[in-house]
């Protein structure tokens, strides 16, 4: 399996399924500190920086897209602007680079309040993007507290 990693922090997905042998084609990140991390740790991985300029056929086809864009319009804790915010649009431009791209499959990665953001309107429109793409989906909420405790 060969993906793609967008807003990729210090690259939990690729620790994650190296032991599946899946191979990552890029990484895109653009703060400095994880860029930092990933040029250390991956070294002959290609390194982009804003996502939203990767092209349809930069990196080579890929067959999963994965991305946690940023959470903070749409986390109970921010100021809930959703898909209004520019952080929040993220989300949309991750869907128009996975039209782009077309992988056989997506991850997207977020906080429990995209669920609500906007009366739930924010969810609904990445989904049926999603939808709109020719993709089906499933999702859940996971409860991160036992694996940042060890509880």
């Amino acid at each position: 399996m060969i993906y793609g990693s967008v807003c990729s922090g210090i690259e939990a997905a690729t620790i994650a399924w190296h032991p599946l042998g899946w191979e990552p084609a890029f990484f895109s990140e653009i703060e400095a500190a994880p860029r930092a991390v990933l040029s250390h740790h991956y070294p002959n991985i290609p390194l982009h920086g804003d996502f939203t300029t990767i092209g349809a056929n930069d990196y080579g086809p890929i067959d999963l897209l994965v991305g946690g864009t940023p959470c903070q319009s749409f986390s109970i804790a921010g100021l809930r602007s959703g898909l209004d915010d520019d952080r929040g649009n993220l989300a949309l431009e991750f869907l128009r680079l996975a039209q782009r791209k077309r992988p056989k499959w997506l991850v997207w990665e977020n906080v429990p309040g995209v669920l609500s953001s906007n009366g739930g309107r924010d969810f609904g429109a990445i989904l049926g993007g999603m939808v709109e793409l020719g993709y089906g989906f499933a999702y859940r909420v996971l409860d991160a507290e036992p694996i940042v405790t060890g509880k």
